[in-house]
């Protein structure tokens, strides 16, 4: 008779959720808005809390849904002026969360993109420089449309995806709740 070893049995979702586990942390927000608006001789925190009526504007605009109402906003200063914005969020790559930083100027234009963590095994090349640079210089007014305006990332599909739907919601809430803004 032969005896079964449990151990073994149990072992096995272990390794398998242990060879799936990925995260890289790779910029701190401090270090992502020098890098998008770094001309900034200071970033202040920017508390905004969306009504409502402003959330649905954002999804309107964007087709996206905003998920808080409390976005996490910094505004940038050159010399006590305001010089941009840099907008902290988070977007499902395929099953964990990315989360990036994204530079919109003062007439909302996005200066840049960066990828603070990504946490998914697969999809990462949304870090691209060459792919994120392609965003610089769009507007809300822009389509956003992933293989048309956006190139899709083959592997990558999902995070590509949601880090261009994001991009556009963040542009949204620029529109509506910091164009304004001095």
């Amino acid at each position: 008779m032969t005896r079964f070893n449990w151990a073994t049995l149990f072992s096995i979702p272990a390794i398998a959720a242990s060879s799936s586990a990925f995260a890289a942390d790779y910029l701190t927000v401090a270090e992502a808005q020098h890098i998008l608006v770094p001309q900034a001789d200071g970033f202040a925190a920017f508390p905004v809390t969306l009504s409502p009526a402003q959330l649905a504007q954002i999804r309107q605009i964007s087709g996206v849904p905003q998920r808080t109402a409390q976005p996490r906003i910094w505004r940038a200063t050159v010399g006590g002026r305001l010089a941009g914005w840099v907008i902290v969020d988070e977007v499902i790559g395929k099953h964990e969360y990315i989360t990036y930083a994204t530079g919109i100027s003062s007439d909302g234009h996005v200066l840049g993109i960066e990828i603070l963590s990504y946490r998914e095994s697969k999809g990462g090349q949304v870090r691209d420089a060459r792919w994120r640079n392609l965003f610089r210089g769009k507007t809300v007014r822009d389509k956003f449309k992933l293989n048309q305006d956006i190139p899709n990332i083959s592997g990558a599909t999902l995070s590509s995806r949601n880090v261009t739907d994001g991009v556009k919601r963040l542009l949204a809430i620029h529109a509506v709740a910091l164009a304004q803004a001095r």
